[in-house]
């Protein structure tokens, strides 16, 4: 699919690119042809008004020799003048056939091509004058032209089909990308539904079997309710997922309290942290508000917490606060106590179904809190992102304050 998007994508811009390569060559070819033509006659025009130009025949004519010559012809046919540089006009018989060709043409002005002459004819009652120009260096021009455009028309060519190539890897890079991580994601939800659902369908068979003791069926269908509970849970985060990435809906924002909406998450934090010997500090600045959902804002909090809880060292001090950074956006820092992660598991526990321990047991996490978190964050034009060092992991959110710039808000 990425491959034939990259091709189609190519295929469109070198499309455009040679209508437009062709509209602009076509114009310079028109308009330098009319350029031409309109010199030539004008200069054939200037000459046929000035007959005091024309000598006799047989007389060439003095000065500078011009591609051109004038013909004056009599009421009868007959030739009464000739003159002009650059030409033998001493042949009255292929004269007079250039005067019957141009009389034959019927125009004003018109090309005799067999000989590369154009006329332009000024009848007065008396008698008519014939002016007749080389346009051999016109259909040159025009040739040169028409070859050096095709030149440039087929290097242009290349050099656009080489930047359309780099520009469709650019272009397709980001869906290519989105490809890969639709296709993972997939996977990986099909991996975690695997577990659950095989524990289930097992402990169902069990179940079945009438050999079982009342002890056995009693552990059977708590295998059951345990793992329905773990697949209800991946659902809901999923769902909570997808309406993140759909972007929130605009009437969930209205201006928030977000120091209080901190304040009052971590009351019910303080008893499960206290229950696994964690302690939990926090300094709160008063008056923090910003714009967004209160709801959504608060989940947050929630993920960050619930993951300090899971992966802080035992009888360690998780820190909270909250604090104006700048005057226009506030600074959400948590401070996990434990070994510091990698730089590379630092970029990747935003990802969906990440876990940086892998050795740690199943504890209820599919690894989908933090990209929930990070979607939120993004949705409220704010930043989420994580640092390790002095012996703990550092998560910061910052978001913009009441004032500043807006949310992004789903259209």
């Amino acid at each position: 699919m990425i491959r034939r998007l990259r091709i189609k994508f190519v295929c469109i811009n070198m499309l455009i690119v040679t209508l437009m390569l062709c509209a602009i060559f076509c114009t310079v070819l028109y308009f330098t042809k009319e350029n031409l033509e309109e010199e030539s006659i004008g200069m054939m025009q200037a000459i046929a008004l000035d007959p005091l130009r024309l000598n006799q025949p047989g007389d060439r004519g003095s000065g500078v020799r011009l591609p051109y010559f004038a013909l004056q012809v009599g009421p009868r046919g007959e030739l009464m003048a000739a003159g002009g540089g650059y030409y033998d006009l001493s042949d009255q018989k292929f004269l007079l056939q250039l005067v019957a060709q141009s009389n034959a043409d019927g125009r004003q002005t018109g090309v005799l091509a067999d000989y590369g002459l154009r006329f332009y004819r000024v009848v007065t009652p008396t008698a008519q004058c014939i002016v007749f120009a080389d346009i051999s260096s016109e259909i040159n021009t025009m040739d040169h032209l028409m070859t050096y455009s095709l030149l440039i028309g087929a290097g242009s060519f290349l050099l656009f089909l080489a930047i359309s190539l780099f520009l469709a890897n650019w272009a397709v890079k980001p869906v290519d990308l989105a490809w890969q991580q639709q296709r993972q994601f997939v996977a990986d939800a099909s991996h975690e539904l695997k577990t659950p659902l095989t524990v289930i369908q097992t402990s169902a068979e069990l179940l079945r079997e009438t050999g079982a003791d009342t002890v056995s069926r009693s552990r059977f269908t708590e295998n059951i309710l345990v793992m329905t509970h773990q697949m209800r849970e991946l659902v809901e985060g999923l769902l909570e997922l997808a309406r993140v990435d759909n972007g929130l809906t605009a009437k969930a924002f209205s201006t928030v309290d977000w120091s209080k909406t901190v304040s009052d998450t971590l009351l019910p934090f303080e008893p499960v942290f206290f229950e696994q010997g964690l302690g939990l500090k926090n300094d709160v600045e008063a008056g923090l508000m910003v714009q967004g959902s209160g709801e959504h804002l608060r989940q947050v909090l929630e993920i960050l917490l619930d993951n300090a809880r899971k992966y802080s060292a035992q009888g360690s001090l998780v820190e909270l606060r909250l604090e104006r950074c700048g005057h226009r956006s506030c600074l959400l820092t948590l401070r996990s106590p434990g070994k510091p992660l990698p730089p590379e598991e630092l970029r990747n526990i935003f990802k969906r179904f990440y876990r940086a321990d892998t050795a740690r047991s199943r504890d209820g996490s599919y690894g989908l809190g933090l990209s929930i978190a990070e979607g939120i964050v993004g949705a409220h034009h704010g930043k989420i992102w994580a640092e390790g060092r002095e012996g703990a992991n550092w998560f910061f959110v910052r978001l913009p304050l009441t004032g500043g710039k807006r949310p992004r808000e789903a259209q």
